[in-house]
């Protein structure tokens, strides 16, 4: 016995997330309808053909008079009848192209179509993403309604990967009738399978897909405290297509003067993916959004505020820290000192580019609190060398010699920026070539003073 099945695909072609959020774009519905043989079946009440003409003409009654809207619609299965040992993969046309006001017209042709073909669901599909005429500001929804699974041996699988890649079509919905649990899951790959049962769940659901296309959906972003408050803001949020990874909308999240999110208008058809810009950021995935209703989509951001200071300085070199989270390699972020940057709740570790290099760990940020790390002032050597020779500058810790830097070989006079305590220098000019000639000489650097050495 021929399993049968009714698909509803969404597909949407998408624009700039400005665009998206900003302007009202025209919505076109492309209804993509099943006339192969065996919707002469009988469904419910009566025949499959004359259930789905019912209630697809109270469709076009309820979208009549609709601004920014075009319908069109494509058949397929009606034009070549099945034969012993012959079916026709091309029945597939489009009968009425895009414009407004097509409704009366797609119920003329749909009254007068006789189902006799074959089920070419994958090649229907196919052309059904051409039939959208080039448009910079639109919304294309594919409704596929159909009783069979695909009967020409295509991929529908396959090209609904391939057109949501290329951005045609979202991830479908399908509407299966009387399918045990193990066909179900064969229909994942397609799109979200919902159980059409009888003529009321299949009028139901088409509520629920105009609904998506016509209806608008509001949203913020809350961004979650310690508290599980929504303070957080002032951070960048980029909103992504799940399925293509194709960047929606990027903007800076906001409170009102009310301290509430700013509410913005997003399309319910995506499933998005969210990433919040924080350091390091925090990422959401799944997003699906109610058509018709405000929704909230709440993620943890919680915040604090590292400060590096320098000690008394009012001057002097730049200082620059890496910012590392606790445990790991990974460079996180650079931060100036003098400057403050906010990260999200945790443990951090910090090396701090100075000379000699300073290593501070376990830097906890905790919620909405500043964290100050300061550091001594440097000071400054000046070193003069009869000519141009080899060397290094070490630092005295605990009898230990630790390397910080070379010298500018080049050069006979030059100018370093220590921290504050004991050092060595090294030397030996380019002319002498025995190590009996090394110079060597200890020093000490005070905040904020100068020393000068002469080798």
């Amino acid at each position: 016995m021929k399993l049968r099945l009714i698909y509803l695909l969404l597909p949407f072609l998408l624009i700039s997330g400005e665009s998206v959020a900003q302007e009202k774009p025209l919505t076109r519905i492309l209804f993509v309808f099943d006339a192969s043989n065996s919707m002469h079946g009988r469904w419910d009440t009566n025949s499959k053909i004359h259930v789905a003409r019912e209630l697809l003409n109270q469709s076009m009654d309820e979208l009549a008079g609709q601004e920014n809207l075009e319908l069109a619609l494509r058949v397929y299965g009606h034009q070549t009848a099945i034969t012993a040992g012959n079916q026709d993969c091309e029945d597939t046309r489009l009968e009425v192209p895009f414009g407004p006001n097509n409704q009366a017209r797609i119920k003329a042709t749909i009254a007068r179509i006789n189902p006799k073909g074959t089920t070419p669901i994958a090649r229907s599909l196919e052309k059904a993403g051409g039939d959208f005429p080039p448009c910079k500001n639109c919304r294309n929804i594919i409704i596929l309604i159909t009783d069979g699974i695909e009967a020409c041996d295509g991929d529908p699988c396959a090209v609904s990967r391939s057109l949501q890649k290329r951005n045609v079509i979202l991830k479908p919905f399908v509407i299966g009738i009387g399918l045990d649990d193990g066909f179900k899951s064969t229909f994942e790959c397609v799109g979200n399978y919902y159980d059409a049962t009888n003529e009321a769940t299949f009028r139901n659901v088409l509520e629920i897909v105009i609904s998506q296309a016509l209806n608008s959906t509001t949203s913020q972003v809350n961004l979650l405290n310690t508290n599980s408050k929504p303070t957080e803001t002032d951070v960048p949020v980029s909103l992504y297509n799940n399925h293509s990874g194709e960047l929606i909308w990027h903007f800076v999240h906001t409170l009102n003067h009310r301290g509430q999110p700013d509410t913005l208008n997003i399309d319910p058809v995506i499933t998005y993916d969210m990433v919040v810009h924080t350091i390091p950021p925090v990422e959401k995935k799944n997003i699906k959004l109610t058509p018709g209703i405000h929704n909230v989509i709440g993620i943890d951001a919680p915040q604090g505020t590292l400060d590096l200071v320098v000690a008394g300085r009012n001057r002097g070199p730049e200082f620059l820290a890496i910012v590392r989270q606790q445990g790991k390699t990974e460079t996180l972020n650079v931060q100036s000192f003098n400057q403050k940057e906010k990260y999200l709740v945790g443990t951090y570790d910090l090396e701090i580019l100075s000379l000699p290099r300073l290593h501070i760990k376990d830097v906890n940020i905790d919620q909405s609190h500043t964290t100050t790390i300061e550091i001594p002032q440097p000071g400054v050597v000046n070193i003069s060398m009869s000519s141009p020779g080899y060397g290094s500058i070490f630092e005295l810790d605990k009898g230990a010699m630790k390397w910080v830097c070379d010298l500018t070989e080049n050069n006979t006079n030059s100018q370093y920026n220590l921290l504050p305590g004991k050092y060595k220098v090294v030397y030996r000019s380019k002319n002498s070539k025995d190590t009996i000639y090394s110079k060597e000489q200890e020093f000490s650097i005070q905040s904020g003073s100068s020393t000068n050495i002469k080798l």
